[in-house]
């Protein structure tokens, strides 16, 4: 071995505690020692003998970290795949779409007055007796109403195939 290499080998456990304590991580820090003993190493031409070794090799290290540090930034973090799948992915909703487009269709053919009945209701989740005052009318004909109303909506899925309604109160 030259005389660069033992000298050189003398400065590996000083670069390896200034890794660690840099990276955080045993495994990143002996990355981060390999890759700057790699570069002085490759640039032993470089380093003018009578020279502090110590420090030339410190400032390497100090440099690669800085570019990966830079090069983390740069990049995306990555991720892998299965663990945000399920973000990633959605649903197909083109049923949904045609069944709502079907299901207001049948509230767009009920009459006027069970169609508000059934909206303020079903949409807007008000109580019976509030949509009866609203409309100024006795409860039992909104509950009359709202009847009639989700029947009328049933029936006219039903004969297209549509959905089922649920019940809301």
């Amino acid at each position: 071995m030259s005389k660069f290499g033992v000298d050189l080998e003398v400065h590996i456990a000083s670069l390896r505690r200034y890794a660690r304590a840099l990276m955080r991580n045993s495994a990143d820090a002996e990355d981060l020692v390999q890759e700057a003993l790699t570069r002085a190493v490759a640039r032993a031409d470089s380093f003018q003998a009578g020279t502090n070794l110590r420090a030339w090799l410190f400032t390497i290290l100090h440099n690669v970290h800085v570019n990966q540090v830079r090069s983390k930034a740069a990049r995306p973090q990555e991720v892998d795949v299965d663990d945000v799948e399920s973000k990633l992915v959605s649903p197909p909703r083109q049923e949904e779409r045609v069944e709502l487009r079907e299901m207001m269709r049948a509230v767009d053919e009920l009459p006027e007055e069970q169609r508000k009945v059934l909206l303020l209701v079903a949409l807007e989740g008000l109580k019976y007796d509030e949509v009866a005052d609203m409309l100024g009318v006795p409860i039992g004909t909104v509950m009359s109403r709202l009847s009639r109303a989700r029947e009328a909506v049933r029936a006219k899925l039903a004969n297209e195939g549509g959905v089922t309604l649920r019940r809301v109160k």
